[in-house]
């Protein structure tokens, strides 16, 4: 049999392969990006092929990876390129994954760096083949990081890890990363076509367990607008989110990878993000991105900057 070419979609996607063509909307102008060309862009990407390195930046298909990666920053994607799941939204291949790579934290550490990382994102597919979700493998890689980058500070992006047992968690969550990325994704209502694997409360529970874990870890999570939400559903995530003591909340602009992933809704406006990003300070967030091009890890570095000013100030306000 031989070996599946991810880069023809009915391979990469066999769960999409027959569902019909959604239509793809024309993007409007404040969602369009130049293509990637500078010799920061290279490098980046250079150091990350010869470390054997998947990003989610490459994978899902973001629209910020020219500006990133010129940057010399990257959101690396642990436990292989193929995810046991098959999200409408996502661009990420499904399928059955390979063995976990033993030498992977070690490369990802030697990877932070090399290119001299201050902050550094690390991902994942969801892994629900294995019986920790990758809960180890997971902490293996911060720990490998701290080792040869003690000064840098690592956020993580974690799958929901829901047919784990809470050890799975406490594993990450010992490893102290300095933030606690776990992504909603859309609102409860969507779930059964956007998100279908998961489950939108044991995501929230699975955040507000990491607080009741470790109260000064930091705690992340964000949605996609312009999939068929309304403005009243994303303002109940918000007050979710806020009762599970979310710090930092990202909105950003679904947008759709091929024909048979999601359609997308409509485009959200700048003002309407505006207005989001008001609401969820009204609330009470640390930290709020929300713009059209926002996405989980889009300035992460100076965001967490931010975000830890932020929490010292209301402190000194108490």
């Amino acid at each position: 049999m031989s070996p599946r070419d991810l880069k023809i979609p009915s391979e990469r996607h066999p769960e999409k392969a027959h569902r019909p063509d959604q239509a793809q909307p024309k993007k409007p102008e404040w969602i369009r990006v130049k293509a990637p060309t500078s010799a920061g862009y290279k490098e980046t990407r250079d150091i990350l092929r010869n470390n054997k390195l998947v990003t989610v930046c490459e994978e899902a298909g973001c629209p910020n990876v020219g500006e990133c990666w010129s940057q010399g920053h990257a959101t690396m994607m642990i436990m292989g390129d193929i995810c046991t799941r098959g999200c409408s939204f996502c661009n990420i291949a499904t399928g059955r994954p390979d063995d976990l790579d033993a030498f992977e934290p070690g490369r990802v550490a030697h990877a932070v760096q090399t290119l001299g990382l201050s902050h550094v994102v690390i991902t994942s597919v969801d892994r629900d083949d294995l019986e920790d979700g990758g809960a180890e493998h997971f902490a293996q890689t911060i720990r490998a990081v701290r080792h040869r980058s003690p000064e840098t500070t690592i956020e993580i992006l974690t799958p929901d890890f829901l047919k784990c047992s809470p050890s799975a968690l406490e594993k990450v969550v010992e490893a102290k990363p300095d933030v606690f990325n776990h992504n909603l994704e859309t609102v409860p209502g969507l779930y059964p076509s956007v998100r279908p694997g998961a489950r939108y409360f044991h995501s929230l529970r699975l955040l507000q367990r990491v607080k009741e874990l470790d109260p000064t870890m930091f705690t992340k999570s964000g949605i996609m607008v312009g999939l068929g939400e309304d403005r009243q559903g994303v303002l109940q995530v918000m007050d979710d989110m806020r009762a599970a003591d979310v710090d930092f909340l990202t909105i950003g602009q679904y947008l759709q990878p091929t024909p048979k992933h999601h359609r997308v809704d409509r485009f959200v406006t700048p003002e309407e993000f505006a207005g989001y990003a008001k609401a969820a300070q009204g609330k009470g967030f640390l930290m709020v991105s929300a713009t059209p091009l926002t996405r989980s890890s889009y300035h992460a570095g100076e965001d967490f900057a931010r975000l830890r000013a932020a929490r010292l100030e209301r402190l000194g306000k108490a």
